[in-house]
């Protein structure tokens, strides 16, 4: 057993190195900070990431969401299938645009939509699908993905934390009408804020180009009513530099993980379904009926940890019906995940000694009282 005292190990840790900041203080020196050549050579290098799709830099994950909802032109009448157990950035950017987010339930496994109640929740007015692939687990495409061609519908995969991660082969952002990141700074690679799009779609990509930009290609010369959700290129240069490193870090994401895997006893480790590439950019376990006082025994070790997401989208109060209760929703499986989870550190800064102090506490913790 490691010795359980130490330094706090946070739970994530955003990397900010010196090519990172010798790639910024390039790109502000050279006075093009703004649209310019950085982020189209961004938006080239990560097309690579998605099997070459289209991609559209924009200044945040939410705002990649919107932006590709409002592309699609949905809105007012529309209701778009979506998780209740996920960020709220997820059913904000759907409530954003006008429609209407139809919250079904998960998978307890990999805490991602469950395909068949996709399928029941289907109707007459559902336009889109958003999974979201949630710690960095791909959701069940193959099978989503035939509800969506069943029914004419888009899907729009929220790739906010998985940048890298695959299902049989093929990866996250390349499956649906479109995919969106995030490039936060705890997420797997960052450009201190951003986000992009992708798209196998040319005429969609350009829409969403115009929508970033005042609705406007050339200077002034605005073809339709946009916004203003531009990519820096100081944000840009960060994200390339990211990018390169980031098959490394997912490897180690995913070394750790299987450390953390065969060590731990005292919770439940994340399962990994048939064909899915995982990149871990939460390590989420589950503690049943007694999480709180694991987490008080996990914080007094030194252990960072954290719950993601205590509240399922549809009991926060922008979500509650008229008269202030969660609505019509049966959702038995998110309950019991936002009730149990558990995010333990996993991030490529941890040494061989964190990852021992983490599973030993952890199988302390588990039996924490």
């Amino acid at each position: 057993m490691a010795g359980l005292t130490g330094d706090f190990i946070p739970p994530a840790k955003p990397v900010i190195g010196e090519a990172e900041i010798e790639a910024a203080v390039r790109v502000l020196r050279s006075g093009l900070v703004v649209q310019g050549p950085e982020v189209k050579a961004f938006e080239e290098e990560f097309g690579e990431l998605v099997s070459g799709r289209h991609c559209v830099a924009v200044n945040s994950g939410t705002s990649a969401l919107q932006l590709t909802l409002m592309a699609l032109g949905f809105g007012p009448g529309d209701e778009i299938i979506v998780p209740s157990f996920s960020f709220a950035a997820s059913a904000n950017a759907i409530r954003l645009v006008g429609a209407e987010p139809v919250f079904v339930d998960i998978e307890p496994g990999t805490f991602c939509l469950d395909p068949e109640a996709v399928a029941a929740a289907v109707t007459p007015r559902t336009v889109a699908i958003m999974p979201v692939h949630l710690y960095g687990h791909p959701a069940a495409m193959d099978k989503i993905m035939k509800v969506a061609e069943r029914h004419g519908l888009a899907v729009v995969e929220d790739a906010a934390q998985a940048h890298g991660a695959s299902l049989n082969g093929q990866p996250v952002g390349s499956f649906g009408t479109a995919g969106c990141f995030s490039f936060y700074p705890t997420k797997n690679m960052h450009s201190l804020e951003g986000g992009m799009i992708s798209t196998a779609d040319a005429g969609l990509a350009r829409t969403l180009r115009l929508l970033r930009n005042q609705g406007m290609e050339q200077r002034y010369a605005n073809e339709i009513v946009g916004a203003n959700m531009r990519m820096t290129d100081v944000a840009a240069a960060i994200g390339r530099v990211q990018l390169r490193q980031l098959p490394e870090w997912t490897a180690q994401r995913q070394a750790n993980a299987k450390f953390l895997d065969s060590n731990i006893t005292g919770m439940t480790t994340p399962s990994v379904a048939d064909g899915a590439v995982h990149v871990y950019h939460q390590y989420t376990v589950r503690v049943s009926g007694h999480r709180d006082a694991a987490q008080k025994r996990l914080t007094e070790l030194g252990i960072g940890n954290a719950v993601y997401y205590p509240t399922p989208i549809h009991r926060l109060t922008p979500y509650l019906a008229e008269d202030g209760t969660p609505g019509p929703w049966e959702l038995p499986e998110t309950e019991r995940a936002a009730a149990e989870v558990v995010s333990l550190p996993v991030h490529p800064s941890l040494t061989q000694a964190d990852l021992e102090r983490i599973a030993d506490g952890a199988n302390l913790a588990g039996g924490a009282r």
